[in-house]
């Protein structure tokens, strides 16, 4: 689906990545994680073309990404930041319907009729019952829904999320999460992720990219990848690893370091 080689990236003077190199397949889903100031957004901007890098190279289906136009590479593509969508007054639907933008001839208009496809993920992400209330009545677990929906009907081949659960309290992480993966079960679209939360990668993510000061530090299976021993040195804490009791996905669990009365 995607192939990285050799991916380096300076500001001036400054280096940010280096060698970074990657190969991810059609349906897969990866993890790129690691401390803060590694790379791992610049590394997201690199395999999305919004950045060129100062060496190496990305190829998107086998074409070098920087040889598609925007709206051609925007109906391959679809990438969702951490803020998700600014509180605006469009509507729900009127957003979703912005995800259609790649398709839309030099008249503004749509040769098919987008609007099954909108009803259709909006009854997915339980949208529907507030698709005429305007982003500024949302809360921050609605509006991510709706980032969400509009990708959705944007219907990419890959998508790539920049953390996309930060500012999500633990019921809608994980429901976030999971709509995604049950996206990618009935479209084997392919997932690029940025996570901070170690457990969620683990649940969710086939594979994980470890970047450490510009450089991938490791590549595996999560079980392969979050061991005692690999996250002490990488994050400097000193975990537990656990298997989950129902998927058996490896779980860090963090001891603080505190005076005890």
């Amino acid at each position: 689906m995607i192939v990285a080689q050799g991916l380096t990236k300076a500001y001036g003077h400054t280096p940010v990545l280096s060698e970074v190199g990657l190969q991810v397949g059609k349906g897969e889903w990866w993890g790129i994680i690691g401390p803060n100031g590694s790379g791992k957004s610049t590394l997201m901007q690199l395999l999305s073309g919004v950045e060129r890098p100062s060496k190496g190279s990305v190829r998107l289906l086998d074409r070098d990404i920087g040889s598609y136009s925007r709206k051609a590479l925007a109906r391959i593509v679809a990438v969702l930041q951490q803020e998700g969508l600014d509180p605006t007054d469009f509507t729900v639907r009127e957003v979703l319907e912005m995800g259609r933008y790649p398709f839309l001839n030099w008249l503004g208009r749509e040769e098919q009729d987008a609007a099954p496809l909108i009803d259709s993920i909006m009854e997915k992400l339980e949208l529907r019952d507030i698709q005429e209330r305007r982003l500024t009545e949302l809360s921050g677990g609605q509006r991510q829904r709706v980032a969400l929906g509009k990708v959705m009907v944007q219907e990419p081949s890959l998508l790539m999320l920049d953390e996309p659960t930060t500012y999500l309290d633990i019921h809608y992480q994980l429901q976030f999460m999971e709509m995604v993966d049950a996206w990618r079960q009935t479209s084997e679209i392919t997932v690029i992720s940025v996570l901070h939360d170690l457990n969620l990668a683990a649940q969710f993510c086939d594979k994980l990219l470890v970047l450490h000061e510009g450089r991938v530090a490791g590549v595996g299976s999560p079980e392969e990848v979050l061991t005692e021993a690999y996250i002490s040195r990488i994050f400097r804490v000193m975990p537990s690893v656990v298997k989950h009791p129902e998927n058996g996905a490896p779980q860090v669990l963090l001891t603080a370091k505190r005076s005890r009365k």
